[in-house]
């Protein structure tokens, strides 16, 4: 045989020729290899070990409390079941005692004309009788002598034979089919994935091709389900040059490919690499499922220093939103759950006594009357209206204290020693400590409206204070909740919409729920959520998506929020218990507490110096209050001589005799002098220096 015949063969090749180009080598930055913790994270931490023990505690309870209730016809089934496993086995006794068995014997025997044989057969089968009938005579016996024994038993014997007796004679008497105790936590069935039906969804998608190696889909790790069981993630890497974006846009279609609702299907950005994701597909529709009512039914104070319960997300998991140092923008079309989302954070601080909550709304609705209960100052419409007969001049009121306090709590801290305040900053112990240094919320329902008032001058201001307070108030503890279904395309002027859209933007966190476009929802969320592929348009439509919306900025992820519920019932509840808190403390304050904030507001000192006559040193009790209501109504409208009596001696001014026979038919009167009015402020000015 030739050198040539032993070179050649015939084996077929299974794999592709490896590719004989030069390689080309980028550098790496080497990371270990993921671990998988020792201790399971539901047991780290105290936290952690104290929610799974309540956790299983609860699943336990459940299961407990199910079955006790249908105890009662879970032993009348059994009674019944096990009335037909005795009819069963006395039949099964019966024919073993017969010796069926050997019938087909007989009848071939018979069938071959063979005498013999089947006599044979016969002696058998009697003699099997026979012995079979003697083996149930002592088994019937013996079951006797158990009846009997157990008649003359203590109850406790018959129970406990019982017990033991009628689950196995149910057992053996009910159909397979039909058990008598039934599951009381019922899994929902789903499709189960596995990495075929994955990579046939992302190349229907067109996101890569299984036939061109360099455009196969291939997988960070094995497919594995959730922690909660509710669902299954695996890590995908796509083809190079495809990133995370084609991905988000390709949803749909693999959504289509999983053959699931695109509510299923979740994707994440994996921060190793722009072409890797994270592919969640839940169960079932998680986000049609609520997340229940607020947490704050408890009805125990709360900490705004620490985060605030805000709902679930896609993976039932528990979203929280810290609101310290933040101002938190929630916009949606109408009845989408924008008011309730808003309120429901509004509501974790009204719990905190040490926190004064100012609210605004410009929609004047019903939603947030029972803040009234709490609220330092409560301003409602535009236009006066029942609940508030000067609304704008309210809030330009409330603007004015909140600038105010801002200045005032900046000035405080830098007067503070560092032993006390070492890094110059607002913190817990210090806001609780002074009470020129307390946490304000202000909360705007339906903001835009104040830009677009008939007086443009008033919409000027409060454009200006509202920019003011969103640039320097949450540093000064100046937590600001605003909502809007309108978030563009408002403002009297230029200016007032350059003012507007500041303070839109300027918003750290912000939460949109159902956007009729792509462009109400970049308004909401900003330019950068929609180029990362977040578009709250597109979010599910129906009322059981109500309150279900994107959380953007909070932290790293974006997740989708079912946001807890709190209806107008459960609201009243929760503030009322926040109203028991202040006053168990001390510490309601403002309009709540019977307080008139309008005037506590203004410089009253510099309000009354203001209305006296040039070369007048003298003034009277009624003549100052009719000077006042003059000349500020919007503050004064229905200020009587002995309330501003009362405010102006608070300051540190007696009241004198004075003349004035306008006002008193004996020409002589209650009142007080303008050197007595300046002495105060120069006081004042001495006190704060």
């Amino acid at each position: 045989m030739t050198q040539e015949a032993f070179d050649t063969h015939y084996e077929i090749e299974l794999d592709e020729q490896p590719d004989t180009r030069a390689p080309v080598y980028v550098d790496l930055v080497a990371v270990d290899d993921e671990r998988r913790p020792i201790i399971p994270a539901q047991w780290r931490g105290p936290d952690n070990i104290k929610a799974t023990i309540k956790r299983t505690g609860e699943v336990a309870a459940h299961h407990a409390g199910y079955h006790a209730v249908r105890a009662p016809w879970y032993a009348m089934q059994a009674t019944g079941w096990a009335v037909v496993g005795v009819a069963r086995i006395a039949g099964r006794q019966v024919r073993w005692w017969w010796f069926t068995d050997q019938y087909p014997l007989q009848q071939a025997a018979a069938s071959k004309n063979d005498p013999a044989a089947f006599m044979q057969l016969h002696r058998q089968a009697q003699a099997t009788r026979l012995y079979r009938g003697l083996v149930l005579t002592a088994e019937a016996v013996a079951l006797g002598g158990a009846v009997v024994a157990l008649a003359l038993s203590p109850g406790w014997v018959v129970m406990a034979a019982a017990a033991v007796a009628v689950p196995v004679l149910a057992r053996i008497g009910r159909p397979s089919t039909k058990p008598i105790v039934q599951p009381a936590v019922v899994a929902p069935r789903f499709r189960k994935l596995n990495s075929d039906i994955v990579l046939r969804a992302y190349y229907a998608a067109g996101l890569g091709h299984p036939d061109k190696p360099d455009l196969r889909i291939q997988f960070g790790g094995p497919m594995s389900r959730d922690a909660k069981q509710i669902g299954s993630q695996v890590v995908v890497d796509l083809p190079y040059g495809k990133t995370f974006s084609d991905a988000l846009k390709a949803k749909e279609s693999i959504a289509s490919g999983l053959d699931v609702s695109v509510n299923q299907v979740f994707i994440s950005k994996d921060r190793t690499s722009n072409r890797r994701h994270v592919l969640y597909v839940s169960d079932q529709d998680q986000l049609a499922i609520p997340a229940g009512r607020t947490p704050l039914l408890r009805l125990k104070p709360t900490d705004v220093w620490k985060p605030a319960p805000f709902g679930l997300d896609e993976r039932s998991n528990l979203v929280t939103l810290l609101l310290m140092w933040n101002s938190v923008l929630v916009g949606a079309q109408p009845r989408k759950g924008k008011t309730f989302s808003a309120r429901a954070l509004t509501l974790y601080a009204a719990c905190d006594p040490y926190v004064r909550v100012i609210v605004a709304d410009g929609k004047n609705s019903p939603d947030w009357s029972a803040f009234r209960l709490i609220a330092h100052m409560a301003i409602f419409g535009t236009v006066p209206n029942s609940r508030d007969r000067g609304p704008v001049g309210h809030l330009l009121t409330a603007l004015r204290y909140l600038k105010k306090h801002v200045e005032n709590v900046n000035d405080f801290l830098a007067k503070l020693p560092p032993s006390e305040c070492p890094e110059g900053k607002l913190t817990r112990e210090l806001s609780r400590r002074y009470e020129q240094l307390r946490v304000h919320v202000l909360v705007l329902e339906e903001f835009q409206a104040y830009y677009e008032l008939d007086d443009k001058d008033d919409s000027e201001e409060i454009a200006s204070l509202l920019s003011f307070l969103m640039a320097v108030g949450p540093s000064a503890g100046v937590i600001i909740i605003s909502s809007s279904q309108k978030p563009s395309g408002v403002g009297a002027s230029q200016n007032i919409l350059r003012l507007f859209t500041r303070y839109r933007d300027n918003h750290a966190v912000r939460f949109a729920l159902k956007c009729g476009n792509g462009n109400v929802s970049e308004a909401v969320l900003g330019s950068d959520a929609r180029s990362e592929g977040i578009d709250a348009s597109t979010l599910p439509v129906g009322p059981e998506y109500r309150g279900v919306g994107y959380l953007y900025g909070a932290a790293d992820d974006t997740p989708t929020v079912r946001t807890f519920l709190a209806d107008a019932e459960d609201a009243e509840k929760i503030l009322r218990a926040a109203r028991q808190f202040r006053e168990a403390h001390g510490l309601l304050t403002g309009e709540a507490a019977g307080e008139d904030m309008a005037r506590e507001a203004r410089d009253v000192l510099a309000d009354v110096l203001n209305v006296f006559y040039a070369g007048k040193a003298t003034i009277s009790w009624p003549a100052l209050a009719a000077r006042l209501q003059d000349t500020f109504p919007e503050a004064y409208a229905d200020v009587t001589p002995d309330a501003i009596s009362a405010m102006v001696r608070k300051l540190g001014v007696k009241g004198k005799s004075v003349k004035d026979a306008e006002h008193f038919e004996s020409g002589v009167g209650q009142g007080c002098d303008r050197a007595a009015i300046e002495a105060a402020i120069q006081r004042r000015a001495i006190e704060r220096g």
